[in-house]
């Protein structure tokens, strides 16, 4: 085999390759954001988890692919080890379903109508169906379509030459030498591993093998070996991903791995067992029926992996003690830890994954911003140094919520959105915000905590009253806001505007009632000072709270939409506003 035979093989490994991947890409955009979305909300059992784990990966073309997206699911805590081991099984066995297409490679003929029928023919027709689509469709999923049926052309015009190139092995001394040293089955799987840990693909390494088996001289007890090492061999992918991710993670990358070993110790142990009693005559290179071709090649790995799966379903809840046994536990489970494990990395491929998983972090901050607003009125009521710690804590969080939020959605928006999807992250990027600016205003009130505790700064008791009531009020929408952003409440949304209108009629009288107190000399001026101060960040919180308010409305389908309710003063002149402001001003009246 000369210079020019190897560098023709070499350019059809990597049209196959490109084209593999390029009909990969092109069958999880057309499938969009469900396929994600299927595998996680429907692997509730075992049955449903093989079955789609084998469907979604017989889709997308890649077992790695989908238990990577596996190991991100489990890594944020959206799904169980269990749950997971069920998922990668189906893999193993979807990942079987790109030989068979491969197999139509061997659709040929000797002539007369049977040439219309011939590979070079039907790749014509995709290729040409799809370029076709690709420049005269002006709509993105057609484009999709017709990028499907593009790269399984180049796939194919891949698999010809690699074939073509490789034909005169069949007559090289040397490649049938060095094919009979894969008598050694251990051999033949380190080959496999090896051969599929380079190019990261176990459909690929089998569609390289079937070409192989079209020069003839590949023998079933050369293939075998082979297969079982290329099961193996897929396992590194998955395994690199789950660098740096949790326990879990770890536990189900290191889940595939297992899978794949004990299925080729396990079959290949009772295959090679057996062939030492019974000797298969398959194992015999004089016999016709042991030399493999492209279908049987894809028969064997198929077999193999159903075999694997159907031995290993029962024990699901042994391989979960078994990875768990290795991976311990971890001590630092605090709730930032779990939530920043949400924002998984391996999601932004799959944008409504990972927009998801924003708004659940998002849930959780606003929560914190809760807290911080609630330790901060404790605080100032009660001058207690715990509630007061809190707050400054609970700054520190919120802005590393905001830090990791803002990094990871920015990321995002680099993907393939949707207009929905855009408009979701936008709203996000705003929330997440105002939650961090709560939360500064919270501090904001600590500090003039410490600073009414160092100087011993006492109010009048009709200025407690006040504060007291505002205070209320504001602790109030902050826990709607939070609540409506959370459900997605639009008519609880709807109660914030009349309130935070309260809560700045409420700063006003407070301001002019101060200021009458002070010329009347019950308060001095260092009070009002910060009396004052108190004033503007409780308001500043009830305008945050209505900016995410205004968010939740627009994302809602009410009968005032969001556009109308920011824009105009319509909604003020409903019944239900003023039925809302009524009963608010009723509740925190400071007469």
């Amino acid at each position: 085999m000369g210079f020019v035979d190897i560098v023709t093989v070499l350019g059809g490994v990597a049209l196959f390759l490109f084209g593999m991947s390029v009909m990969g890409d092109s069958l999880k955009k057309v499938a969009g954001s469900k396929m994600e979305m299927i595998l996680y909300k429907l692997s509730g059992n075992t049955i449903k988890g093989i079955l789609l784990g084998t469907g979604v990966t017989a889709v997308i073309q890649s077992s790695s692919a989908t238990s990577v997206m596996t190991v991100g699911f489990v890594n944020s805590g959206m799904m169980k080890t269990k749950q997971a081991i069920g998922i990668i099984l189906g893999a193993v066995l979807g990942t079987s379903v790109t030989g068979w297409v491969l197999s139509l490679n061997s659709i040929g003929g000797a002539s007369g109508i049977s040439d219309y029928f011939s590979t070079a023919v039907l790749t014509g027709i995709v290729a040409l169906t799809g370029i076709l689509i690709r420049m005269f469709s002006k709509r993105t999923h057609t484009k999709n379509i017709g990028g499907i049926l593009l790269g399984f052309a180049v796939l194919m015009y891949g698999m010809s030459i690699m074939s073509d190139a490789v034909s005169p092995l069949k007559e090289d001394p040397g490649f049938i030498n060095l094919l009979t040293s894969f008598s050694n089955p251990a051999l033949g799987v380190l080959v496999g591993i090896v051969f599929t840990s380079a190019i990261q693909s176990a459909s690929a390494a089998v569609g390289i093998l079937q070409a192989l088996s079209l020069t003839g001289v590949i023998h079933f007890y050369e293939a075998f070996p082979i297969i079982l090492g290329i099961g193996i061999g897929a396992s590194v992918p998955v395994m690199l991903s789950a660098i740096g991710a949790g326990t879990n993670g770890k536990r189900t990358a290191f889940a595939y791995l297992l899978i794949d070993v004990l299925g080729a110790i396990i079959c290949g142990g009772l295959f090679y067992g057996l062939n030492a009693i019974f000797h298969f005559p398959i194992m015999d290179p004089a016999n016709g029926i042991s030399t493999m071709n492209v279908v049987s090649i894809a028969l064997v790995n198929t077999l193999y992996r159903l075999a694997t799966v159907i031995i290993l379903s029962p024990a699901l809840g042994l391989l979960e003690k078994a990875v768990c046994a290795i991976f311990k536990d971890e001590k630092d489970t605090t709730s930032e830890r779990e939530d920043m494990d949400r924002l998984e990395e391996r999601f932004l491929t799959h944008p409504t994954l990972a927009i998801n998983q924003s708004r659940n972090v998002i849930v959780s901050m606003s929560e914190k911003a809760l807290d911080s607003v609630k330790c901060a009125v404790s605080a100032r009521r009660d001058h207690n140094k715990s509630d007061l710690k809190k707050v400054y804590e609970l700054e520190a969080v919120l802005d590393r919520y905001e830090d990791k939020l803002g990094t990871y959605l920015y990321k995002v928006t680099t993907a393939d959105l949707t207009k929905e999807q855009s408009k979701d992250v936008s709203k996000y990027l705003r929330v997440l915000s105002d939650f961090e600016r709560i939360s500064d205003h919270a501090r904001n009130i600590g500090e003039a905590v410490e600073e009414i505790n160092d100087k011993k700064i006492a109010f009048s008791g009709s200025a407690e009253h006040e504060l007291s009531v505002l205070e209320d009020a504001v602790c109030e929408i902050t826990g709607i806001t939070i609540e409506a952003f959370a459900n997605g409440d639009v008519q609880h949304a709807m109660k914030v505007d009349p309130l935070e209108e309260v809560i700045n009629n409420l700063c006003d009288s407070l301001k002019a009632a101060h200021i009458e107190r002070v010329s009347r000399r019950e308060c001095t001026l260092e009070n009002g000072f910060v009396f004052n101060d108190l004033l503007i960040d409780y308001e500043r919180i009830a305008d945050h709270c209505a900016n995410v308010a205004v968010d939740v409305i627009e994302s809602g389908d009410d009968e005032i939409h969001g556009h109308e309710y920011h824009k105009s003063t319509e909604y003020k002149d409903t019944d239900l506003y003023k039925t809302y402001l009524a009963g608010y001003q009723s509740k925190y009246s400071i007469e």
